[in-house]
C-alpha cells in the first residue's frame, strides 16, 4: 500500500478508538445521569407528599377555627 493510505489508515484507526473510548463515557455518564433522575424524582415524591400532608393539616386547623 501506498504510505499516505497507510498513514490515513492509522488516523482511522485512531478516530475509531477516540469515538469508542467516547461512547464509553457518555453510556457512563447517560447511566449517572439517570439515576440522579430517579432521585431526584423519588425526593420530589417525597417533598410532595410531605406538602400535602402540611396542607391537609392546615385545612383541618382553619376547619377548626371555623366552628
Amino acid at each position: 500500500m501506498d504510505d499516505s493510505v497507510v498513514e490515513r489508515l492509522a488516523q482511522l484507526e485512531d478516530a475509531v478508538h477516540r469515538a469508542a473510548d467516547a461512547l464509553g463515557r457518555l453510556r457512563e455518564e447517560n447511566a449517572q445521569l439517570k439515576r440522579e433522575v430517579r432521585r431526584l424524582t423519588d425526593e420530589r415524591r417525597q417533598v410532595q407528599a410531605q406538602v400535602d400532608a402540611i396542607l391537609k393539616d392546615i385545612a383541618k386547623l382553619e376547619l377548626d377555627k371555623q366552628e
